[in-house]
């Protein structure tokens, strides 16, 4: 069935049969599930990649779908974990390769597993918690990952291989500020930057799957599909004192810089403690937020309501999500909202 299912991929010469053989023994973790992680998981189920281990903390909403290509209507009102709802649908996608639906939230405690024995990564998440976390796990085991971010018409991709290119940290040396950045809850998104975004970070796994790394990009590449813009900023060599991947310090893998999330007994409510030193622009959020929500602030928290969840934000980014007490749900909310 090779020879059919694939064989214009084949006839590719930057891929050929040889190429097509490597994908079906490659095994990819897809961190994250929503937008572009949908269009990963389609992409490289229909390339013939082997086994791809789907991980995502959320489930299926109507907004979901004008982006998140492998959902259904069905899927929304049944409300199916995204993970497992890629996995149904791409068994009918590819019946032949092996796909892993994992409902979970990607931390410091199950980071280094998920990597392990998979031969890359492609980054689907929709917060720099997650990214830096898996950042430091990628280079401490020698995994290459592909960074990938996409809001309002805007997106950004960059191919990490530790050893030989800089690592998130080499670029970003710091976490954006909590509540500083868009997201596609506060700013909007539309479906053809996800598209394009995902097509130059699946490209580019084929390419590192297939050993054809002389022919990546080798950029910070920034996409404005809306304006029609492309930009690549060449990257440089690894930074050595890069605290990551220079000095070797994996501080998202360590416990005690990990946010907190407690689930409130008695109140029907989650608390989310950020790691310590954060602090938050209440102004500025509230700003981006009231957009499209109802919101109060005063000098020291900002409240804003959605679907029976309120949510009570302090200025060091600590926030009350009250009217549910799962804290993977309160978890989802808080990156969507504020981010990181």
């Amino acid at each position: 069935m090779i020879q059919d299912r694939y064989s214009r991929q084949i006839l590719f010469e930057g891929i050929g049969r040889e190429g097509q053989e490597a994908l079906g023994r490659a095994r990819v973790l897809i961190l994250g599930c929503g937008a572009l992680g949908a269009s990963h998981a389609e992409m490289l189920s229909r390339a013939g990649v082997g086994c791809l281990r789907i991980v995502d903390r959320d489930f299926v909403e109507y907004s979901n779908l004008q982006r998140q290509t492998l959902f259904t209507e069905s899927d929304a009102e049944e409300r199916l974990p995204k993970a497992v709802a890629a996995k149904n649908r791409l068994a009918e996608v590819n019946s032949e390769i092996e796909v892993e639906a994992i409902v979970a939230d990607v931390n410091f405690s199950n980071a280094e597993e998920l990597v392990s024995d998979v031969d890359l990564v492609i980054d689907g998440s929709d917060n720099f918690q997650v990214r830096y976390l898996i950042n430091d796990a990628c280079v401490k085991l020698g995994r290459p990952w592909i960074y990938g971010a996409a809001v309002s018409s805007y997106g950004t991709t960059m191919t990490i291989r530790p050893g030989e290119t800089p690592c998130l940290r080499c670029i970003f040396g710091e976490m954006p500020p909590a509540g500083s950045a868009p997201t596609c809850d506060t700013a909007g998104v539309v479906q053809p930057i996800i598209a394009s975004v995902s097509s130059v970070q699946v490209t580019e796994a084929i390419k590192v799957l297939t050993g054809q790394t002389d022919q990546l990009h080798g950029s910070l590449l920034q996409i404005d599909i809306w304006r029609g813009d492309w930009r690549k900023i060449k990257m440089k060599s690894p930074d050595a004192d890069c605290v990551c991947c220079g000095k070797r310090e994996f501080e998202f893998l360590s416990e005690e810089n990990q946010e907190t999330l407690t689930s409130l007994c008695g109140r029907n409510a989650v608390q989310i403690m950020p790691a310590a030193g954060t602090e938050i622009d209440l102004a500025r959020l509230e700003e981006s937020l009231a957009k499209s929500l109802k919101t109060e602030r005063n000098e020291y928290l900002l409240r804003f309501s959605l679907d029976g969840r309120t949510v009570t934000l302090f200025r060091d980014a600590r926030a009350i999500i009250q009217g549910t007490d799962d804290v993977s749900e309160a978890r989802a909310i808080y990156s969507r909202y504020v981010g990181n």
